[in-house]
């Protein structure tokens, strides 16, 4: 039964990610033929071929590599890195700028349509809604947030002026803010209070984070005797807090945190009868899993709980809130000296395909609200003004209507050439971090088990 749903989790990943290449592509193959382009090619992915076949001359194929898609237009100056060269050397007329233009367009039209399209059926069938509202564990009344006043039990409410009703929430955007000094707005007995904390940078993450714990963690639940938890000083019913200095909030994550860090000493903090304590822990090895090992059972992950908003959110409501999410990251990226976000926390395929099938483990809802992020991405991304891009096409047109001729051939040639070698690299390291920095992480999250609840009444 594990086997079959690994297996229908994947093949919905596949289906619901080539879905929205495929639309993306089929927006260019469309205002192609209805501009009058020749079209060579329709390709879902890169690399190798799966399966291909040909009709009316234009060769359809499903490829290896799940990272994009491209439609083969001679007659639109593009990237033999990438779509390959044309088989034939048939001349062809050429076509006008407003034709390129609509080309290229069409393809991110189509995501941002296929999301707002997306958002509407998540409006008639709900959405659940993760129920984690942002408690505030353990505070050291002798730290900055004791000082100011936050305390135990406190429920953030605003972080930077931003509603927020999880912790997850919370994060995001102090991820991506511009600034250390984070405004946190707290409720406590039905009044509200407002905080300026300090946020550090976890050198594990590479994000900022507020140095707040939520009010729950996991709990050691016996140690094996003459093992590197008791050399430790761990104790049974210790309340792990943080590990290696990452917040930690479930016994999963623990657990690969512990497995990524064999013979490496690791400050750990636990509570332990009501008092903070600092350890020092170093996995030992296990030649077996070749992963680091501690000797102690931990206790069993509450679930995550969701509950069912219905009807969902309005669809340009959904659609305005990924934008908003996305142009955040944009701005947090070019900002990366203020905000600690830089290329190395992004997500290439691999990532993008991981929280995909976490969603659709948990609820296809979930799924098909990430799809609305990936699709308004994906739609925005491609309009970047840069060679191999859609915006890169747009901007050459527009260049070519000023001049009243195109920049030359060879030198536009090169260009999306040399940029399509940077793309590749580009989608490379990113999917390198997803596969080394990211897969415990991933692992924990597909392995914890959630429960979504019907609309409460």
């Amino acid at each position: 039964m594990q086997v079959i749903a690994w297996f229908l989790v994947g093949l919905g990943v596949l289906l619901l990610f080539g879905a929205s290449i495929f639309v993306h592509e089929y927006g260019h193959y469309w205002m192609a033929r209805r501009r009058g382009l020749r079209v060579d090619g329709f390709s879902i992915g890169f690399g190798p071929k799966i399966l291909s076949w040909k009709r009316d001359g234009i060769e359809f194929a499903w490829r290896w590599i799940p990272a994009g898609g491209f439609v083969k237009l001679p007659q639109m100056v593009t990237s033999g890195a990438i779509e390959g060269k044309s088989e034939s050397s048939e001349p062809l007329p050429p076509i006008s700028p407003l034709s390129k233009i609509l080309v290229a367009l069409a393809g991110p039209v189509m995501n941002i349509g296929f999301a707002f399209l997306i958002a509407t059926v998540i409006y008639f069938v709900g959405l659940p809604v993760i129920i984690n509202p942002a408690i505030v564990g353990e505070v050291i009344p002798d730290s900055v947030e004791g000082k100011q006043g936050v305390k135990t039990g406190d429920r953030i409410v605003a972080v930077n002026g931003k509603m927020v009703k999880s912790w997850e929430d919370a994060q995001m955007i102090v991820a991506v803010a511009r600034t250390n000094v984070i405004k946190v707005e707290i409720e406590r007995e039905a009044h509200r209070l407002t905080f300026y904390l300090p946020a550090k940078v976890n050198e594990q993450l590479g994000l900022k984070l507020l140095d707040l714990d939520p009010l729950s963690h996991p709990m050691i639940d016996s140690i094996t005797p003459g093992g590197a938890a008791e050399a430790a000083g761990f104790k049974e019913g210790d309340e792990v807090l943080s590990f290696g200095d990452v917040p930690v909030v479930g016994p999963q994550q623990l657990i690969n945190l512990i497995r990524a860090r064999p013979g490496q000493p690791t400050p750990v903090v636990v509570m332990r009868a009501k008092e903070k304590i600092s350890l020092t822990a170093t996995p030992a090895l296990d030649p077996t899993l070749k992963a680091g090992k501690l000797g102690m059972a931990i206790a069993p992950n509450l679930s995550s709980t969701y509950q069912v908003q219905r009807p969902g959110p309005l669809p340009w409501q959904l659609v305005g809130q990924v934008l908003q999410q996305t142009f955040d990251t944009i701005t947090a990226l070019v900002h990366t000296k203020e905000t600690g976000v830089g290329v190395k926390d992004l997500s290439g395929p691999p990532g993008i395909l991981a929280i995909l099938a976490i969603e659709l483990k948990t609820d296809i809802r979930l799924a098909l609200k990430f799809m609305v992020l990936l699709n308004v991405s994906l739609g925005i991304l491609n309009l970047l003004p840069l060679p191999v891009l859609d915006g890169g096409h747009i901007l050459l047109a527009c260049i070519e209507k000023l001049r009243g001729r195109p920049l030359s051939a060879r030198l536009q040639e090169y260009a999306t050439t040399a940029f399509a070698a940077l793309l590749i690299t580009f989608m490379l390291y990113v999917s390198y971090n997803d596969v080394v920095r990211r897969f415990p992480l991933f692992r924990s999250m597909f392995g914890q088990q959630s429960q979504v609840e019907p609309q409460a009444k």
